[in-house]
Order: C-alpha cells, then structure tokens, then sequence
C-alpha cells in the first residue's frame, strides 16, 4: 500500500512578501477582515480572535514592484475557510462595499469569493457545504464545478448584522499554487508527501487533499509551463505550512523525504522542503507554531 500522509493534516499559516506594509495591513484587515495579532520589525503576524495561531504573515521587502498575476511559478491564492454562510454572506457585503473587483463561484462543495491584496496576491474567502453534500463521481471522487454563485442569497443570509471581520473559527482552508508543470509536481505531493490526487482539470491543474477532503492544495501552470519561481525580490510567496497533528506523523514524513533524495533542512522542529517549483513548505506540528 502506498504512503498516505495523515488524515488530519492540514495548511498552516501563509507567508507572504509586500511592498508597503502599513497599506497590507489596512487592506487585510479593513477589506478582508483579518486582526493584528503581532507586530515584528519589517513584519506582521494576522489572524481572528480565538486565540489560535497566525493565519498569514506579512513581510515588507525593499524597493520591492508588484507583478502581474500569474506572472511566475508561486502563489494562485491562499483561501480563508469561514465557519458558515452567514459569514460569507457578511464578508461578500463589506467587500462589495470596499469597491474592490470581486471574482465569484459556486464550487458545488463550496461558495467562494475571490480577490487581490495591493500587490497582486491572491486570495479565496470561502464556505463549505457539507461533506454530505458533496458530490462524487463514477470513481468515487469529488465533483467540484465553476457555476454562477447566488450573490443576493448570500447578501440576504447576512441580514442586517454588522460586520465586525472574518469569525473566529476561520482557518486557513487551502491553498493554490501555480507550478513550473505538473508530472514532478505531482510525484512529489502525492508519491513522496502523500496526499491524495481528488480531482483534475484537464492537463492544467490537479487539486490534491488529506483526510477525504475536497482539496488542501491546488497546483496548475497557468503562469506557462516552465514558468521560473516569482523571485525573493518581487512580492509574492515566502514560504507556507503544512500542518501535522503528531511528531509521528511529521516524522513519517522526514523518512519519505530522506528516501526520495529531497534536500531538506530542519530549524527547531520545522523540516524545511522546496517542491520541484522551489517554493517553500514547512512541515510544522499541531500546536508547535
């Protein structure tokens, strides 16, 4: 039997690089929704207010010029997985009135909104139906669609209530990547870390999960295959976690990656890894961070 990654692993925190810091944090927490929970020299740690860890780090780098979307293999976006639909509804009101452009689906086991921060990264606020709800095809995997979303019935779930930003309950909920092409990029996430192949869009995109979910990481080369990494001196993806819920299972993984060869480094219980892409994963353990 094939190595499977732990069923209750999941995306941690997100590390992002940005020109002006003080504009990111207006724009994440007065658009988006998110609370300073730290503030570090040249940096800040945002969350929601439950005590949990750090949803999303910013770091301001130097003389730093936003870059197109899709302008390189890294960040597609990071999604924020809210607690219920009264809290999308909620959060598609305040960024209708931001005057922000706002994207939209309906995935069929998600709605989804999606937007750009000031310096082109992306970002997903999403609601999940319930796993009894998901659909599932001829091979028993996950059917997930682009259909148009019902804009007014969210907007009618909030009601009347103020908007105060995203709940606490609000996690990280998945993340996409684009890649440099997707035959090593899926050897690597699926053969060596484990995941689960859930789904594909033709020969674009492939999303892949722990646990039976709909997906934890999306990975397509719609930035051209044999895009470079977007570099260290541009804004964009400094690294993001994987999250394990044991040293066991973070172990298990150090022993896969010392199998297939992987260069690794290891930094006060983080094992540091670059996917055939060189973006930057950190396997952390629940509660570690």
């Amino acid at each position: 039997m094939s190595f499977v990654i732990d069923a209750a692993a999941r995306i941690g925190s997100v590390h992002l690089r940005v020109s002006e810091l003080e504009r990111s944090i207006a724009f994440y927490r007065e658009v988006v929704g998110l609370q300073v929970l730290e503030r570090v020299e040249g940096g800040a740690d945002l969350g929601v207010p439950d005590g949990s860890a750090p949803l999303l780090h910013l770091r301001e780098i130097p003389n730093a010029t936003p870059r197109p979307r899709r302008s390189g293999a890294g960040l597609y976006h990071f999604a924020l997985l809210v607690p219920d639909r009264r809290s999308l509804g909620l959060a598609l009101r305040n960024l209708l009135a931001s005057g922000i452009h706002v994207g939209h689906s309906d995935h069929l086991v998600s709605e989804a909104l999606y937007i750009a921060d000031p310096d082109n990264n992306g970002i997903e606020i999403y609601r999940d139906r319930p796993r009894g709800e998901w659909g599932r095809d001829a091979k028993g995997g996950i059917v997930m669609g682009l259909e148009p979303l019902d804009r007014e019935g969210l907007l009618a779930e909030a009601g009347d209530e103020p908007w105060n930003g995203l709940p606490a309950g609000t996690t990280m909920g998945h993340i996409h990547l684009h890649v440099t092409e997707l035959p090593t990029t899926e050897h690597f996430y699926t053969d060596v870390l484990g995941f689960e192949l859930v789904a594909q869009m033709a020969d674009s995109a492939l999303f892949i999960s722990a646990g039976g979910y709909h997906h934890h990481i999306g990975l397509n080369v719609w930035a051209g295959i044999g895009a470079p990494l977007v570099p260290a001196t541009a804004p964009g993806l400094d690294f993001y976690q994987i999250v394990l819920p044991s040293e066991n299972a973070q172990m298990a993984l150090f022993a896969r990656l010392q199998a297939a060869s992987v260069p690794l480094q290891t930094d006060r219980g983080t094992i540091i890894v670059r996917d055939p892409s060189g973006i930057e994963i950190h396997l952390v353990v629940q509660g570690s961070t």
